[in-house]
Protein backbone atom coordinates (compact mmCIF):
# COMPACT_ATOMS: atom_id res chain seq x y z
CA UNK A 1 0.00 0.00 0.00
CA UNK A 2 2.91 2.08 0.37
CA UNK A 3 6.38 2.86 -1.34
CA UNK A 4 9.43 4.22 0.68
CA UNK A 5 13.26 5.22 0.41
CA UNK A 6 15.42 5.27 3.07
CA UNK A 7 19.24 6.31 2.95
CA UNK A 8 22.30 7.62 4.76
CA UNK A 9 23.86 10.65 3.19
CA UNK A 10 27.87 9.11 3.44
CA UNK A 11 29.38 12.88 3.23
CA UNK A 12 27.00 14.59 5.76
CA UNK A 13 25.90 11.62 7.50
CA UNK A 14 22.17 12.42 7.53
CA UNK A 15 19.87 9.72 7.65
CA UNK A 16 16.18 10.55 5.83
CA UNK A 17 13.12 8.86 3.93
CA UNK A 18 10.88 9.49 1.57
CA UNK A 19 7.20 7.93 1.20
CA UNK A 20 4.10 7.56 -0.92
CA UNK A 21 0.70 5.90 -0.49
CA UNK A 22 -2.53 5.57 -1.26
CA UNK A 23 -3.81 6.77 2.34
CA UNK A 24 -4.23 9.76 4.46
CA UNK A 25 -1.01 11.40 5.85
CA UNK A 26 1.62 8.42 5.27
CA UNK A 27 4.00 10.60 6.78
CA UNK A 28 2.20 10.32 10.41
CA UNK A 29 2.10 6.03 10.06
CA UNK A 30 5.16 5.08 8.41
CA UNK A 31 8.62 6.78 9.58
CA UNK A 32 10.39 6.53 13.11
CA UNK A 33 13.44 8.95 12.90
CA UNK A 34 15.64 9.60 15.57
CA UNK A 35 19.26 11.77 14.76
CA UNK A 36 21.95 10.05 15.12
CA UNK A 37 20.44 6.91 15.81
CA UNK A 38 18.51 5.86 12.38
CA UNK A 39 16.04 5.44 10.45
CA UNK A 40 12.94 2.76 10.15
CA UNK A 41 10.39 2.14 7.60
CA UNK A 42 7.32 0.21 8.39
CA UNK A 43 4.60 -0.52 6.08
CA UNK A 44 1.75 -3.12 5.20
CA UNK A 45 -0.59 -2.96 8.05
CA UNK A 46 2.33 -3.54 10.38
CA UNK A 47 1.55 -2.43 14.32
CA UNK A 48 1.84 0.97 15.62
CA UNK A 49 4.27 0.38 17.69
CA UNK A 50 6.87 -1.41 15.62
CA UNK A 51 8.87 1.36 14.53
CA UNK A 52 9.28 2.79 17.98
CA UNK A 53 10.41 -0.52 19.04
CA UNK A 54 13.42 -1.38 15.95
CA UNK A 55 14.50 2.62 16.92
CA UNK A 56 14.96 1.54 20.60
CA UNK A 57 17.11 -1.65 19.26
CA UNK A 58 18.70 0.75 17.14
CA UNK A 59 19.94 3.05 19.86
CA UNK A 60 20.85 0.23 21.77
CA UNK A 61 23.37 -0.94 19.62
CA UNK A 62 21.41 -3.79 18.03
CA UNK A 63 22.13 -4.33 14.35
CA UNK A 64 19.92 -3.24 11.81
CA UNK A 65 20.37 -7.20 10.67
CA UNK A 66 19.32 -8.39 13.72
CA UNK A 67 16.53 -6.21 14.55
CA UNK A 68 14.59 -6.87 11.23
CA UNK A 69 15.57 -10.99 11.89
CA UNK A 70 13.98 -11.06 15.34
CA UNK A 71 10.66 -9.35 13.67
CA UNK A 72 10.17 -11.60 10.65
CA UNK A 73 9.86 -14.27 12.99
CA UNK A 74 7.15 -12.42 15.31
CA UNK A 75 3.85 -13.94 14.15
CA UNK A 76 1.74 -10.79 14.87
CA UNK A 77 4.14 -8.95 12.19
CA UNK A 78 3.27 -11.55 9.72
CA UNK A 79 1.83 -9.15 7.43
CA UNK A 80 4.64 -6.30 7.57
CA UNK A 81 7.06 -4.54 5.41
CA UNK A 82 10.18 -2.98 7.52
CA UNK A 83 13.45 -1.19 6.48
CA UNK A 84 15.95 0.01 9.16
CA UNK A 85 18.80 2.00 8.75
CA UNK A 86 21.20 2.98 11.10
CA UNK A 87 23.61 5.98 11.56
CA UNK A 88 26.79 3.84 9.90
CA UNK A 89 24.77 3.36 6.77
CA UNK A 90 23.95 -0.60 7.77
CA UNK A 91 20.56 -1.12 6.15
CA UNK A 92 18.11 -4.63 6.21
CA UNK A 93 14.77 -5.12 5.52
CA UNK A 94 12.65 -7.62 5.15
CA UNK A 95 9.14 -8.42 3.07
CA UNK A 96 6.45 -10.32 5.25
CA UNK A 97 4.75 -12.82 3.44
CA UNK A 98 1.34 -11.55 4.46
CA UNK A 99 2.12 -8.19 2.11
CA UNK A 100 -0.10 -7.42 -0.93
CA UNK A 101 1.60 -8.42 -4.50
CA UNK A 102 3.42 -6.63 -6.09
CA UNK A 103 5.62 -6.20 -3.74
CA UNK A 104 9.13 -6.60 -2.16
CA UNK A 105 12.14 -4.52 -1.28
CA UNK A 106 16.08 -3.70 -2.33
CA UNK A 107 18.66 -2.54 -0.94
CA UNK A 108 21.52 -0.97 -2.02
CA UNK A 109 25.22 0.98 -0.36
CA UNK A 110 23.45 2.94 2.31
CA UNK A 111 20.01 2.86 1.07
CA UNK A 112 16.81 0.92 0.55
CA UNK A 113 13.40 1.02 -1.34
CA UNK A 114 10.55 -1.25 0.06
CA UNK A 115 7.09 -0.77 -1.61
CA UNK A 116 3.75 -3.29 -1.49
CA UNK A 117 0.46 -3.26 -3.44
CA UNK A 118 2.66 -1.76 -6.77
CA UNK A 119 1.31 -1.33 -9.71
CA UNK A 120 3.95 -3.50 -11.29
CA UNK A 121 7.48 -4.75 -10.91
CA UNK A 122 9.41 -2.22 -12.50
CA UNK A 123 8.65 0.45 -9.48
CA UNK A 124 11.59 -0.83 -7.05
CA UNK A 125 13.98 -1.37 -9.67
CA UNK A 126 13.32 2.56 -11.08
CA UNK A 127 13.65 4.05 -7.51
CA UNK A 128 16.59 2.10 -6.92
CA UNK A 129 18.27 3.33 -10.07
CA UNK A 130 16.88 6.98 -9.85
CA UNK A 131 18.14 7.27 -6.00
CA UNK A 132 22.16 5.42 -6.99
CA UNK A 133 22.15 8.02 -9.76
CA UNK A 134 21.50 11.10 -8.55
CA UNK A 135 23.80 13.88 -7.15
CA UNK A 136 23.09 16.66 -4.95
CA UNK A 137 21.47 16.77 -1.39
CA UNK A 138 20.36 13.17 0.43
CA UNK A 139 16.86 15.16 0.26
CA UNK A 140 17.09 15.56 -3.42
CA UNK A 141 17.96 12.20 -3.74
CA UNK A 142 15.31 10.72 -1.74
CA UNK A 143 12.84 12.98 -4.11
CA UNK A 144 14.70 11.58 -7.27
CA UNK A 145 14.05 8.24 -6.15
CA UNK A 146 10.24 8.67 -4.66
CA UNK A 147 9.22 10.60 -7.91
CA UNK A 148 11.01 7.80 -10.09
CA UNK A 149 8.81 5.32 -8.17
CA UNK A 150 5.49 7.16 -8.87
CA UNK A 151 6.40 7.66 -12.64
CA UNK A 152 6.53 3.89 -12.74
CA UNK A 153 3.04 3.65 -11.25
CA UNK A 154 3.22 3.90 -7.59
CA UNK A 155 0.43 2.58 -5.65
CA UNK A 156 -1.85 0.62 -7.53
CA UNK A 157 -4.56 2.18 -5.97
CA UNK A 158 -3.46 6.01 -6.73
CA UNK A 159 -2.35 8.79 -4.93
CA UNK A 160 -3.31 10.48 -1.35
CA UNK A 161 0.16 11.61 0.56
CA UNK A 162 3.72 11.71 0.32
CA UNK A 163 6.02 13.12 3.55
CA UNK A 164 10.07 13.90 3.47
CA UNK A 165 12.19 13.68 6.61
CA UNK A 166 15.71 13.91 7.06
CA UNK A 167 18.29 14.32 10.35
CA UNK A 168 21.31 14.61 11.19
CA UNK A 169 24.35 11.86 12.01
CA UNK A 170 24.75 13.35 14.76
CA UNK A 171 22.50 13.01 18.26
CA UNK A 172 20.24 15.75 19.13
CA UNK A 173 21.53 18.66 21.80
CA UNK A 174 19.84 21.14 23.35
CA UNK A 175 20.83 23.57 20.11
CA UNK A 176 19.82 21.56 17.62
CA UNK A 177 17.05 18.96 17.42
CA UNK A 178 18.78 17.39 14.62
CA UNK A 179 15.72 17.66 12.06
CA UNK A 180 17.23 19.01 8.61
CA UNK A 181 14.19 18.62 6.70
CA UNK A 182 10.42 17.83 7.87
CA UNK A 183 7.65 18.25 5.05
CA UNK A 184 4.05 16.37 4.86
CA UNK A 185 1.25 16.54 1.98
CA UNK A 186 -1.74 15.14 3.61
CA UNK A 187 -3.90 14.77 0.79
CA UNK A 188 -2.99 15.53 -2.60
CA UNK A 189 -3.89 14.28 -6.03
CA UNK A 190 -0.48 14.73 -6.87
CA UNK A 191 1.38 14.10 -3.33
CA UNK A 192 5.26 13.15 -4.84
CA UNK A 193 4.67 16.64 -7.51
CA UNK A 194 3.40 18.49 -4.74
CA UNK A 195 6.23 17.50 -1.95
CA UNK A 196 9.06 18.72 -4.47
CA UNK A 197 7.47 21.83 -5.11
CA UNK A 198 7.93 22.10 -1.54
CA UNK A 199 11.16 20.96 -1.05
CA UNK A 200 11.68 23.75 -3.40
CA UNK A 201 10.44 26.35 -1.77
CA UNK A 202 11.54 25.32 1.50
CA UNK A 203 15.48 25.71 -0.64
CA UNK A 204 14.46 28.84 -1.23
CA UNK A 205 14.14 29.73 2.16
CA UNK A 206 17.24 28.44 3.35
CA UNK A 207 18.92 29.76 0.15
CA UNK A 208 17.23 33.48 0.87
CA UNK A 209 16.33 33.30 -2.88
CA UNK A 210 14.30 36.21 -2.95
CA UNK A 211 13.20 36.00 -6.53
CA UNK A 212 11.40 33.01 -5.96
CA UNK A 213 9.86 33.71 -2.81
CA UNK A 214 8.12 36.69 -4.59
CA UNK A 215 6.29 34.36 -6.98
CA UNK A 216 6.11 31.18 -4.69
CA UNK A 217 5.40 32.33 -0.90
CA UNK A 218 1.80 32.86 0.74
CA UNK A 219 0.03 35.85 -0.53
CA UNK A 220 1.02 39.11 1.03
CA UNK A 221 4.29 37.47 1.61
CA UNK A 222 5.05 38.11 -1.62
CA UNK A 223 5.43 41.74 -1.38
CA UNK A 224 8.10 41.73 0.85
CA UNK A 225 10.11 39.15 -0.99
CA UNK A 226 9.72 40.95 -4.03
CA UNK A 227 10.62 44.44 -2.21
CA UNK A 228 13.71 42.44 -0.56
CA UNK A 229 14.24 40.73 -4.50
CA UNK A 230 14.84 44.19 -6.08
CA UNK A 231 16.64 46.01 -3.62
CA UNK A 232 19.47 43.20 -3.54
CA UNK A 233 19.60 43.53 -7.49
CA UNK A 234 19.40 47.92 -6.65
CA UNK A 235 16.07 48.65 -8.28
CA UNK A 236 15.13 51.45 -5.73
CA UNK A 237 11.95 52.06 -7.61
CA UNK A 238 10.51 48.53 -8.01
CA UNK A 239 11.46 47.78 -4.12
CA UNK A 240 9.73 50.97 -2.67
CA UNK A 241 6.56 50.15 -4.91
CA UNK A 242 6.77 46.59 -3.45
CA UNK A 243 7.38 47.70 0.42
CA UNK A 244 4.25 50.18 -0.21
CA UNK A 245 2.20 47.32 -2.12
CA UNK A 246 3.08 45.67 1.89
CA UNK A 247 1.73 49.18 3.72
CA UNK A 248 -1.53 48.66 2.76
CA UNK A 249 -2.30 44.95 4.12
CA UNK A 250 -3.04 45.97 7.57
CA UNK A 251 -1.42 42.49 9.32
CA UNK A 252 1.87 43.21 6.93
CA UNK A 253 2.13 46.95 7.49
CA UNK A 254 1.93 46.53 11.61
CA UNK A 255 4.63 43.88 11.17
CA UNK A 256 6.75 45.83 8.83
CA UNK A 257 6.20 48.83 11.24
CA UNK A 258 7.65 46.32 14.43
CA UNK A 259 10.29 45.20 12.42
CA UNK A 260 12.00 48.87 11.78
CA UNK A 261 14.75 48.30 13.79
CA UNK A 262 15.96 44.92 12.05
CA UNK A 263 18.73 45.17 10.86
CA UNK A 264 18.05 42.35 8.06
CA UNK A 265 15.24 44.98 6.79
CA UNK A 266 16.65 48.32 7.57
CA UNK A 267 17.95 48.72 4.87
CA UNK A 268 14.42 47.80 2.76
CA UNK A 269 12.55 50.01 4.84
CA UNK A 270 14.67 53.39 4.58
CA UNK A 271 13.00 52.91 1.05
CA UNK A 272 10.05 54.42 2.27
CA UNK A 273 11.64 57.51 4.25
Amino acid sequence: MTFSVIARDPGSGDLGIAVSSCILAVGRAVPTVRPGVGVVAVQARSRRGLGTSLLAGLAAGTSPQDLVRHASHAAEDVDRQIAVLDATGQVAADTGRGSLPASGHLLGDGFSVQGNMLTSPDVLPAMSAAFASAGGPLADRLLAALTAGQDAGGDLRGRQSAALLVVGGEAATEDDDGVRIDLRVDDSGDPVAQLRMLRNLQRAYDERDYETLAVFAPEGARDLYAALAASRRGDRAAARSALEAVRTRPGWATWLASMAGDARLSAVSRLLD
